[in-house]
């Protein structure tokens, strides 16, 4: 886990719409370096968890499983 870099765009989870508690990525950056940037969407300047893409894409499958 690392603090907030101001140079990323984060991006809500399409799920945060409602108001919820939800997470923030930075697209760019798992584009440029293939390190998917995860975080608290209620502390953006709080910690963030650094994943694979493979461990992103078994993140978002477990969180649409848990919600269902």
């Amino acid at each position: 886990m690392t603090t907030e870099s101001p140079s990323l765009r984060w991006v809500k989870s399409s799920y945060s719409a409602n108001g919820g508690s939800c997470v923030e990525w930075a697209p760019e950056h798992a584009v440029t370096t293939g390190e998917v940037l995860v975080r608290d969407s209620k502390d953006p300047f709080g910690p963030h968890l650094s994943l694979t893409t493979g461990s992103f894409a078994g993140l978002v499958e477990f969180a649409r499983r848990f919600d269902a």
